[in-house]
């Protein structure tokens, strides 16, 4: 109640500490400090969530880009640059707030063309790089040099002094450009731009297994929860390659 009430958590982020807190008696209980019936925690019913997920539109995606264009031709600040490649980035990868704060350079294959982050537990993964994110990668760092000179270039996304960008740094950064854009109807976050490749890549008919692969999934749960909700998708994908099209009788 303290949760939902007082901080405002949502169904999943209240599941989520419910779901820590039952491990944990469950762990009491194994060890004999309760039993069966004395558990707390089996009296308490997981909270049905909402299975909805925003996504931007195409429309507000070049509105922020439009956004940071201006500012990087205008006054062309460290800023404008950085930001613009972190949402650039985003939009081409679908990585997490953390894989891309602890982005290296070194991470960056230009010849492969490939990313590789850390994920959740520490795992690492290699994320396929579009020519045009190449190219917007090998911009920013011929800035950074620039802007950083005589200073060497670990992190891709950092401060003003070229220290590493914490999460709460980003989130920071996103509500800025909220206020700026005034978006209403979405969330303006790392997550909703993950959901927007999610849609985007299930739009242009990436297989389930290579949008988990891509994503770091360890299961398809959530990936097959992305091909339900982007149904119309699937029904105009359905529409062009059903072997029906092809039968004639």
């Amino acid at each position: 109640m303290y949760c939902r009430n007082d901080r405002n958590n949502n169904p999943t982020s209240t599941n989520h500490k419910l779901r820590n807190l039952k491990t944990f008696f469950n762990y009491l209980q194994s060890i004999d400090l309760y039993t069966d019936k004395s558990n707390p925690s089996k009296v308490m019913k997981y909270l049905i969530e909402d299975i909805q997920i925003d996504v931007f539109s195409e429309k507000q995606i070049k509105q922020m880009l439009n956004h940071f264009i201006r500012q990087k031709q205008k006054d062309k600040t460290f800023w404008a640059y950085r930001d613009y490649t972190v949402i650039y980035t985003l939009i081409g990868t679908g990585c997490r707030l953390g894989e891309l704060c602890n982005l290296r350079w070194k991470d960056i294959d230009i010849i492969n063309y490939s990313i590789t982050v850390v994920g959740k537990k520490r795992k690492q993964r290699s994320i396929p790089m579009t020519d045009k994110l190449k190219k917007e990668f090998a911009e920013y760092k011929v800035f950074c040099e620039q802007y950083f000179s005589n200073k060497e270039l670990t992190y891709v996304f950092v401060d003003r002094d070229n220290k590493q960008l914490t999460p709460n740094s980003l989130k920071c950064v996103f509500k800025r450009l909220k206020e700026q854009m005034q978006f209403k109807d979405v969330r303006l976050s790392a997550h909703t731009f993950r959901h927007y490749f999610c849609c985007q890549m299930i739009k242009s008919g990436c297989d389930v297994l290579t949008l988990k692969n891509i994503l770091g999934h360890e299961s398809l749960t959530m990936v097959n929860r992305y091909y339900g909700l982007f149904g119309s998708a699937l029904r105009s994908l359905n529409d062009k390659h059903n072997p029906l099209n092809n039968l004639d009788i």
